[in-house]
């Protein structure tokens, strides 16, 4: 495994940029030593997600949940486990309502810091990254029903928010999603205030030489973490999907809970840095799981923990999506191409995060495979059959998703 480190609303202002980048400066440090930074362009990048497919308007709402039942094993002395979630749900309406921030701005103030440290891809600047705007808006009333609910945790050094783009094309077409950062192993988390133990803005700890017992405390922790969620929000009856370490993480909470009734793991090992499997690839899942890679990241470890689970039978099935990468999962997919094009990475950069695939064909896709598992296992009431996708004239050619050989 390669840890770099994965698997693994307003105005911000020069004073908190200013603070932000000191307080980060021991962050970075740990994390690489030395950074690389792009010249800044005069203007700097506005990135856009892209839209949902599904008939819904989508609102969002920013929770904070605490565990007193549980410490946090990155930061000792906060004395609880704190989480942040974004829940996404189907709205009436969200017409003249704000649009969210993929980030906060204190959170894009660290990750501006960060982005290059966490993901060498990624500009060291040339980029606004307070300034993109999910399609989910603020304080839009929920549609009155009861829907099923979806639970997102995302790769190891990345925080909820470059999972926005997927949730909220779930949410549009019914679903209520719910996506979970992990303080401590997420690039950074803001919090709505600083409490004893943490500042209100909490930065990674991970470096790129993790170690096995780091990456098994960074498992563990995560599935306590989704099961510590259900209980917060009452939830008896979810999906799981998740990125990378968060596709090992709810892989493994399958297993564990019996409130899952399916779950995506979109490339996350199954199994620890020192070859053992986890107890769901030694043994076997009874419940619908989906094991979704690329071809550029696949390799021996992957195929092999993979081969495992598949090996015990059961309702588990493998995808792999071609010309594509590790980060094609997530915002990375739409984003990339854009940084790409503005001369802010290079080809290599944009081959190494999300392959060369067109972004007009990859996001569907990867959207299409998800929604597609999800309506036969935890099916949205009155939804029907999830329609085929007419592609437009002059658009990209679908991406090419295959049964991944064993």
């Amino acid at each position: 495994m390669t840890m770099t480190p994965d698997h693994t609303p307003g105005s911000h202002t020069p004073a908190r940029r200013t603070v932000a980048a000191g307080a980060l400066a021991g962050a970075a440090a740990l994390l690489l030593g030395t950074g690389t930074a792009s010249a800044a362009a005069s203007r700097p990048l506005v990135l856009r997600l892209p839209a949902p497919t599904g008939p819904h308007a989508v609102g969002a709402t920013v929770r904070h949940l605490v565990d007193p039942s549980r410490n946090d094993p990155w930061a000792p002395a906060v004395g609880v486990r704190e989480l942040m979630v974004t829940v996404f749900r189907p709205a009436a309406s969200g017409r003249g309502l704000p649009r969210m921030p993929q980030l906060t701005p204190g959170a894009a103030d660290a990750f501006t810091f960060l982005a290059p440290l966490v993901r060498p891809g990624l500009p060291g600047a040339g980029v606004d990254w307070a300034a993109t705007l999910t399609h989910a808006r603020t304080g839009a009333p929920p549609l009155p029903a009861r829907r099923p609910v979806l639970v997102y945790s995302p790769g190891g050094g990345d925080s909820r928010a470059m999972g926005s783009s997927l949730a909220i094309d779930l949410a549009s077409h019914g679903w209520t999603v719910v996506t979970v950062d992990h303080p401590g192993d997420a690039s950074e988390v803001e919090f709505p205030v600083e409490r004893p133990g943490r500042e209100r803005v909490r930065t990674t700890v991970l470096r790129p030489d993790l170690d096995a017992g780091t990456f098994r405390t960074m498992i563990d922790t995560r599935v306590a973490d989704l099961r510590f969620v259900l209980d917060a929000l009452g939830l008896d009856r979810v999906g799981l999907y998740g990125h990378s370490a968060g596709g090992t993480a709810v892989a493994q909470a399958l297993h564990e809970d019996p409130r899952v009734a399916a779950a995506v793991n979109l490339e996350g090992y199954l199994d620890q840095m020192d070859g053992a499997l986890l107890p769901v690839a030694r043994e076997g899942t009874d419940r619908p799981l989906l094991l979704a890679g690329t071809d550029g990241f696949r390799d021996a470890r992957l195929d092999r923990s993979w081969s495992a689970l598949l090996g015990r039978g059961g309702p588990v099935a493998r995808r792999q999506l071609a010309d594509s990468h590790h980060w094609v999962f997530t915002d990375y997919a739409a984003l990339v191409p854009q940084l790409r094009a503005a001369g802010l990475t290079t080809a290599a950069g944009r081959a190494g995060m999300v392959g060369t695939v067109d972004p007009r064909a990859s996001v569907p896709a990867v959207r299409k495979l998800v929604r597609s598992f999800f309506a036969r296992h935890l099916p949205v009431p009155g939804s029907g059959a999830v329609p085929r996708a007419v592609r437009a004239p002059g658009s990209a050619p679908p991406a090419r998703w295959g049964r991944s050989p064993q």
